[in-house]
């Protein structure tokens, strides 16, 4: 059996990092071409959606098509800020974008449930998928997934430590120490497989692909100045990168393809793209901001796919989660 590629795209209203008063929807129209990319090497996306976009009549059109044609999955994708019921968290939420791990379990649960319910009327399947908004995953939110039906989740991002804007709301999700691969995950603690024996119901964890190459010498001795101050860490992080999204940017074409086949070669039995749907969209992203980034967008991931698609087999979140569980797999490496 091949690896699976697994196809994520954040679907979402446009230029979110622009942090708009009010969130348009006018990169739907550009969607189609990708999903047309995808299906041309066999590989089905998972369309990750938030409010605004299900709220969007072209959207929804959009996907309940690739759901007729068994092309495409349909998951959740939930930004706290504006997803119903509102109730406002910080000085300027619409500017900080709080983490929905930050409001109280009820409003969790009331959030979770209305973006489920909104979902499963619009497209007439149950959400079965999920990724947290800005990355942002914890115990309970774990919990809340499992009882609303969620089986998968790719919130976790390995690596990374995020850490929010707001000072006084600096809750820190640092995954540096969680696994790279699928996992049952521990509704005691996420960062951990279940343990053995448990037979409650539990989510299967999806880590994005994200490879980590360490920093040696010169660079070593940088990083450590540069944990001490954001600014020069910033700096180092983006002259000298010690971690690889599978995740294009306009300027990582060869390291895409090295990604894929870093972690294959490490064993791992799938890779996880990851992009947003506005950066399908000329100018609706800080990182595609013309027509040619755009161009050039699609050179890049048309090589990756045409390559990964001689190693993997394209399924959706669901797809993958069906295979491992009949696997009888129960824990991933670290």
């Amino acid at each position: 059996m091949r690896p699976a590629f697994l196809i994520t795209i954040d679907t979402e209203g446009d230029n979110l990092w622009a942090c708009p008063r009010e969130i348009t929807t006018e990169n739907a129209k550009y969607l189609p071409r990708f999903q047309q990319l995808c299906e041309r090497y066999g590989f089905k996306p998972t369309w990750l959606t938030n409010w605004e976009m299900v709220t969007c009549p072209v959207y929804r059109d959009f996907a309940k098509d690739c759901l007729q044609r068994g092309t495409a999955e349909i998951g959740m994708h939930l930004h706290a800020w504006n997803n119903p019921p509102i109730v406002p968290l910080t000085t300027d939420d619409y500017r900080l974008h709080p983490y929905l791990i930050q409001f109280s379990e009820d409003v969790m649960r009331d959030k979770i449930a209305v973006m489920t319910h909104q979902l499963e009327d619009a497209f007439g399947v149950k959400m079965l998928s999920h990724r947290a908004g800005r990355w942002a995953f914890n115990e309970t939110y774990a919990r809340l997934l499992v009882e609303f039906g969620y089986q998968v989740d790719c919130s976790v991002s390995p690596h990374i430590r995020w850490q929010h804007e707001d000072p006084q709301h600096p809750d820190v999700v640092d995954y540096r120490r969680f696994p790279e691969q699928a996992y049952w995950l521990d509704p005691q603690d996420i960062s951990r497989p279940t343990p053995a024996g448990c037979s409650q119901p539990t989510l299967l964890e999806l880590p994005v692909t994200i490879r980590e190459r360490p920093r040696t010498g010169l660079l070593k001795a940088a990083e450590v100045i540069g944990n001490l101050h954001s600014f020069p860490r910033k700096v180092l992080n983006h002259l000298a990168p010690t971690t690889f999204w599978l995740r294009p940017d306009g300027r990582n074409d060869r390291q895409l393809l090295h990604t894929v086949r870093d972690a294959l070669q490490a064993g791992h039995d799938y890779v996880e793209f990851m992009l947003h749907s506005s950066e399908f969209m000329p100018g609706c992203s800080p990182r595609f901001p013309t027509a040619n980034h755009i161009e050039r967008l699609y050179d890049d991931m048309e090589a990756l796919f045409s390559e990964a698609s001689k190693l993997c087999d394209g399924l959706t979140l669901a797809e993958y989660a069906e295979r491992f569980a009949h696997s009888g797999s129960t824990k991933a490496a670290a």
